[in-house]
Order: structure tokens, then sequence, then C-alpha cells
């Protein structure tokens, strides 16, 4: 069976020791995080944590992750952002390489593609210099809304640390589609957050649909079995399905995810 992980919008800032022992109880192989709590929304009142300020959750959450023979799969929270240097990361990037993680999703927030670009490979060969692959996301909030739009960055940035994080809500939502996925180098996209969707916009806002109420596999419109043959077995699948409105009925996370979980498996099984 194909590995699954659960990312870190899923969980709502539940703390790193907690989520590691969830996922190991779940049956998952990964998890994705970000350095800190994100702040705002928090369901279930968990408390603040930093990675830069608590040595001693970076070891603690190192040796979690090897008692339950877990990787860390991903860390967030990196952005091209205009008039912003990328040097600011180098910190942030050094703490990811000590955490153990192998890889770091960045997105840009920057309308122009060509200083993106140039963001993402300077980003990407600070990230080299750590031995760390960078992923950047396609999203509704930069210039790599589409497929077209990531490949020419992949040729802009040509950097062997870089790669294309393709979450399935974006993908489809934002107008690429299976078949321009079966004429593009698949070598490029290195990994991806899965979840479902209905064609048409739930929310006031793309975003907050985004953010706060996505479908287990199956559950909504997207054609996720087309999309995920394509996907080689190497690359990382890790479901990223926040579920607001069963959060704040009182549903914890390992019971918001157990049936997402066996929904992807059952897809990922087909």
């Amino acid at each position: 069976m194909r590995p699954l992980g659960i990312e870190r919008l899923s969980v709502f800032g539940l703390p790193p020791l907690d989520f590691i022992a969830m996922t190991a109880a779940l049956d998952c192989q990964s998890l994705g995080l970000g350095l800190a709590t994100t702040g705002g929304y928090n369901p279930h009142g968990y408390p603040e944590w930093s990675f830069r300020d608590e040595p001693q959750l970076r070891r603690d959450t190192r040796h979690a992750l090897l008692d339950h023979a877990l990787r860390l799969s991903l860390i967030e929270g990196f952005a091209v952002i205009p008039d912003q240097p990328m040097s600011r990361f180098a910190a942030d990037l050094d703490l990811v390489a000590e955490l153990g993680c192998e890889r770091v999703a960045v997105v840009s927030i920057d309308k122009d593609l060509d200083r993106t670009i140039a963001g993402f490979a300077e980003f990407a060969e600070m990230a080299g210099q750590r031995g760390l692959t960078v992923s950047a996301e396609l999203g509704s909030l930069g210039p790599i809304r589409t497929l077209a739009a990531a490949e020419a960055a992949v040729k802009g940035v040509a950097h062997p640390a870089f790669t294309l994080l393709i979450d399935t809500m974006h993908f489809f939502r934002l107008g690429s589609t299976n078949r321009q996925l079966a004429q593009t180098d698949i070598a490029a996209i290195g990994y991806v957050q899965l979840c479902d969707a209905p064609w048409q916009q739930r929310f006031e806002t793309y975003i907050e649909e985004a953010m706060y109420e996505r479908m287990a596999p199956g559950a909504g419109e997207l054609p996720l079995a087309a999309f995920l043959a394509q996907i080689p077995p190497h690359v990382p699948v890790s479901l990223e399905i926040p579920q607001r409105g069963l959060a704040e009925a009182g549903v914890g996370p390992a019971e918001r995810l157990a049936p997402c979980i066996a929904a992807a498996r059952a897809l990922l099984a087909a």
C-alpha cells in the first residue's frame, strides 16, 4: 500500500508531539508541519508552540519521529513576498534541517512571475545547500495558479532542488486538468496534498473554503482516481482535509481524519 501522510491544516494547531502520536495511531507514515502555530483558528484550544523558541521541543520531536518510525515530510510557511528578501529564511531552513525534515513548501504572493521565479531560484539554492528539497505550490494568491505557469517556473528556476507541490483542490478548481497533467514532465512533481471538493465554491471566498472545509476523497466531485494514477509511487501523498464544521461540533482530529484515511486508501488501492 502506498504510504500516506497528514498535513498540518487538517489538525488546526495540534501540537507536534500529539500530532506525531496521532499519525502513528492512524497508521499513517508521515506528517507535515510548520515551525510554529499559525494563530487564529483554534477550535480545540491547543497551546501555542514554536520550534524557533523551544530547543527541547525540537529534540523531543526528532525523538518522537524516530520512536514511531515516521517521516517529517514537509514544513510549510515560506513565501515570496514583494520587497522582502528570501535571505530572511536562512535561520528557519537551518531549523528544518535540524528537525530532519526532507522538504519545504514555498508559495508566492507576488503577482509578478519574473520576481516569483527569481525568489524561487534563490530559495532553492538556499535549501539545496542544506540538503533540502523545495516544492512550490500551485495556488490562488500569486502567479503560479495553473500547471502551465508552474511548468514555466520549473524551467525558469532550473535547480535540482526545485519541484512542484500539487494540492488537488487548487489544481482542479483553478483550471488544470488530468489531460494537461498527462502532457507534463511528471519528474517536476515532488509532493501531493490530497483532498476532494465540489466543482462549485461553497463559501463566500475561495480561501475560506480552502483553509477550513474540504472533503474526504470520493465525497466531492474532483477526478482524483485519474489524477493519482499518473503520480509516481515515490511522490509523497498527504491528506490536507480541514473540516471546521466537525471540529466545531466537538469532533477531534483523529475521529475527523480516520474516515478520510480509509477513503484515501480505498482510492489508492483502486
